[in-house]
Parts: structure tokens; C-alpha cells; sequence
């Protein structure tokens, strides 16, 4: 009986196992589109001069590697009609500029000319408040044995505002973000908030956070719940389009979306 129970569980795996065929899907795909990454962050305490806009097209679902988009012209106007040109990095698709020149409160329009069609955005360079003060609280979250940490800013209680802030532990590659209205603490101290349970001690925790412009914060809201809280850069289900227009043939629009903020980032070390 003992042999016989090791041939049926052989006779189990065999037919299991030939019963495992690749299925090759059909699907259709598109031509491909722009898509703009065009963050210009202004940390504070820096000059700003230099920024980078990176170009790539989307591909196939079944493609490993991400095309640049290279020989494009791109540039970014300031509101007294001050230019500044990015130029392409050895046919990467990544556009440098050295002279760039961060004004709070001002306007930029961003303008980006790929194979004969011209794409433009515009938006307004928002202020970030300065991270006070970390605290941190040992017997945190549902079992009470997390960390939490508490990371201290206060709003300006003159304009309304907009905030991304940014969550880069120690022990993980790929940051975290969440979007920040001050509709229910405007002018006050607020703290953003960090826990996991893979966070202990020695570990070190990066925080920034960054004025946004409300379209960008709309933005990032629809975005989060696209990808199902998973992260801005996870690959969303559905089209989402940003700020940037396609003025030569609006059909054929791009994807990303122009921003430019200033930005506060301290780290802390976990005790």
C-alpha cells in the first residue's frame, strides 16, 4: 500500500504538471506616447541652478526596458521671459540645466517640442514650510509595539496650501508619499505621521516635504487612488493625464506632469 501511495502521488504530479501551458495573450498595442517627468525642486538652503527633466514614450505591456524620447527641445520660461534651456545627456533622454533660477510665488511655463509637436504646462513655484522637530513614540500602532514618528511643520496662515510629503526609510528602495491639504489646520503646527513594522532602532527615516500647487494635489489624490494606495510609481489601470497640453495636436496627448516646488528634508535616526 505504501508503493502504491507514492505511484498515485507520482501519477498526480505528472498530470498536474502537463496540464501547465504557457498561454500566449493578444493585446493591442497603442502608439506609443510622451511621457514627461518634469519635477523642478528647489531645496532650500541651495541655489536650485540645477534641474533635470527626463523624456521616455511608453512601450508594450510585455517590454522590460523604458524608450528615452531623445531629440527633443525643451525649455522652461520664467514670468519675466527668462529662458532656460535643458539639453539632452548623450541621446538619453534626460535634459540638464545649470542656470536655472527658483523664484517663490512665480510663474513657469514649461515647453517641450518632440517630433514636430509642441507640449506645454505651466505652473507656479509653491513654498514649503520648514521641518521643526522629529518626536518619537515607542508603543505605537495596533499591538503597541511599533515606532511612530511624528515630524513637526507649521502652515502659513495667509495662503491657502498645498503639501507632498515624502517617506524614505532605511530599509526599504522605494519611498512613499501622501498628499497634504491645510483646509483643517490653516496657519497652525500640524506633524506628519510615519509608522511600519519593519522600522526599529539605528534606522534612519528621510522626510521631505514639498509645496504643491492645487491642481498638482487634485493630481496626486486621483493618482493614489488609481493605483490603489501602492505608490505614485506603481503602473496605474487607467489613463491619467496631468497638466501638459499638446497645443499642436491635442488628440495626441502626453502623460506626467510639470511641477515646481520648494522642499524641506531633514533625516532622523531612530533611537
Amino acid at each position: 500500500m505504501k508503493n502504491l501511495r507514492y505511484i498515485v502521488l507520482i501519477l498526480i504530479a505528472i498530470f498536474t504538471a502537463s496540464c501547465e501551458d504557457v498561454v500566449d495573450v493578444d493585446l493591442n498595442t497603442a502608439p506609443p506616447k510622451l511621457v514627461i517627468d518634469a519635477s523642478i525642486i528647489w531645496q532650500k538652503g541651495t541655489l536650485g541652478n540645477e534641474q533635470k527633466i527626463k523624456l521616455t514614450t511608453t512601450t508594450g505591456y510585455y517590454e522590460t526596458a523604458i524608450p528615452p524620447a531623445s531629440g527633443a527641445t525643451v525649455f522652461i520660461t520664467d514670468s519675466n521671459n527668462t529662458v532656460f534651456t535643458f539639453t539632452e545627456y548623450q541621446q538619453s533622454g534626460e535634459y540638464f540645466c545649470a542656470n536655472f533660477l527658483p523664484v517663490l510665488n512665480t510663474d513657469y511655463v514649461l515647453t517641450v517640442v518632440y517630433k514636430n509637436e509642441t507640449y506645454t504646462a505651466k505652473e507656479t513655484l509653491k513654498p514649503a514650510p520648514r521641518i521643526e522637530r522629529f518626536e518619537q513614540k515607542n508603543d505605537g500602532g495596533f499591538s503597541g509595539d511599533e515606532i511612530e514618528i511624528k515630524i513637526f511643520y507649521t502652515d502659513n496662515g495667509a495662503t491657502e496650501d498645498y503639501y507632498l510629503t515624502r517617506y524614505k526609510p532605511s530599509f526599504t528602495v522605494i519611498p512613499s508619499f501622501d498628499s497634504v491639504s491645510d483646509e483643517f489646520f490653516q496657519g497652525n503646527q500640524i506633524f506628519a505621521f510615519y509608522s511600519h513594522e519593519d522600522l526599529k532602532s539605528g534606522d534612519t527615516l528621510d522626510f521631505s516635504i514639498l509645496g504643491i500647487s492645487k491642481t498638482y494635489y487634485n493630481y496626486m489624490n486621483v493618482l493614489a487612488g488609481i493605483v490603489g494606495g501602492g505608490g505614485p510609481f506603481q503602473t496605474p489601470p487607467a489613463t491619467l493625464r496631468g497638466n501638459v497640453v499638446n497645443t499642436t495636436n491635442f488628440e495626441n496627448y502626453s502623460l506626467g506632469y510639470f511641477n515646481v516646488s520648494e522642499m524641506d528634508s531633514k533625516q532622523y535616526l531612530v533611537e
